[in-house]
């Protein structure tokens, strides 16, 4: 059960920035010379639906973030930084200098996004996308980044050292291979020497646009116990077009780990916002969102649905299938954003009661519920 508590807190932090990303969008677009201080509160209602203890109680209502960010810009040169403070904990999400050379080519040096699946986001709940449990959705890390922009075409290039924090580290914004004793099992996994490639393309068309692309990542997974490395790779096609309000997000990708001197080539361990989980080494992963947004005269609402599936594509037969579905909606009204969550999971960490893992041998046979409310003030 004390398990069960830290990964509900843990949870309610991940997801904050979805939406202070996107308020902040424009205005990004538009800056001008100078320094802008903005940032977010948030706080978090949850109810699942498995836990007794969270019955009893009627759920949880918590304090989840609060955000510092930091844009400055003098001529062709800038910086961006976006820090969370936790209850328990803080941490940083990117921080990075960035150096535009002319309207289509800018440069980012630092913490930034690296460029994988879809532009945005393979989601649209508080709750992320499957993928981002595995490292593969909204993920930043240290390195240096090209984005060539002309129109409609973008291009992504980039290369990344490390991870923002070291291996050993479970306090992160999204998940990074990592280093430690999970069940039982040692792993002594780093993630170095990482490459990414994106094209995409977003044509315009009446009552909307739609964006094809394609990505791909490739990396070394250090052990630091006998200085071997390892291999890794992913690659994804993805899609999100809108139309008259309508959104429709696809994504199918394939990821492997092969760390060298592995205790078990079956799966390896990751680590996010102060947890460590298990996922299997080798898969498939099938991302399929669709919503739909109403404006109102105070703002507006959209309603969507997220359902992620992973394949585990190991050796071992007993591995099985993860899933995960969030049903909801969220509420835009001037510097206001709610979001009413409710996920099923099945094999899926965070979602489920016994089964924090992805991709492994599933405990029982279940869909398990839960409920979430976020409020968030951004200024």
């Amino acid at each position: 059960m004390i398990m069960k508590t830290r990964k509900t807190f843990c949870l309610s932090i991940i997801t904050s920035a979805i939406v202070l990303s996107s308020f902040h969008t424009i205005a990004a677009e538009q800056e001008e010379d100078g320094i802008n201080i903005h940032g977010g509160v948030r706080v978090n209602y949850a109810y699942k639906d498995y836990s007794e203890t969270s019955k009893d109680k009627g759920g949880d209502f918590t304090f989840d973030m609060a955000s510092l960010r930091f844009d400055a810009k003098h001529g062709n040169w800038g910086l961006k930084s976006d820090y969370r403070f936790t209850a328990n904990t803080n941490y940083i999400k990117f921080g990075y200098g960035y150096y535009d050379f002319n309207p289509e080519w800018q440069l980012q040096f630092g913490i930034n996004k690296v460029p994988f699946g879809n532009l945005g986001y393979i989601s649209n709940s508080y709750w992320f996308g499957l993928p981002y449990y595995l490292g593969f959705e909204d993920d930043h890390d240290i390195g240096v980044k090209a984005v060539y922009e002309h129109n409609g075409w973008q291009t992504d290039m980039a290369f990344y050292k490390g991870a923002e924090y070291g291996p050993t580290e479970n306090k992160r914004y999204a998940a990074d291979l990592y280093s430690g004793t999970i069940n039982g099992t040692e792993y002594h996994n780093e993630e170095t020497n990482q490459v990414n490639l994106r094209q995409s393309y977003t044509m315009e068309h009446q009552g909307g646009s739609t964006t094809f692309g394609a990505s791909i990542e490739a990396g070394q997974i250090y052990n630091s116990e006998t200085g071997n490395n390892g291999d890794r790779y992913a690659f994804a096609a993805h899609l999100d077009s809108t139309f008259n309000g309508w959104n429709l997000q696809l994504q199918a990708m394939q990821y492997e780990f092969n760390a060298a001197d592995s205790a078990n080539d079956n799966k390896i361990a990751v680590s996010v916002v102060s947890w460590q989980f298990e996922v299997a080494s080798k898969g498939q992963v099938y991302s399929a969102n669709i919503a739909k947004t109403i404006p109102t005269d105070w703002g507006n609402v959209k309603f969507y649905n997220d359902f992620g599936l992973m394949t585990p594509d190991v050796d071992d037969d007993s591995y099985d299938n993860s899933m995960q579905n969030v049903l909801g909606a969220a509420i835009s009204a001037g510097p206001t954003y709610t979001q009413i969550d409710f996920i099923m999971g099945k094999n899926m960490t965070f979602s489920t009661a016994n089964n924090d893992h992805i991709g492994l041998p599933e405990v029982g046979d279940d869909w398990d519920k839960r409920f979430n409310v976020s409020v968030a003030y951004y200024f």
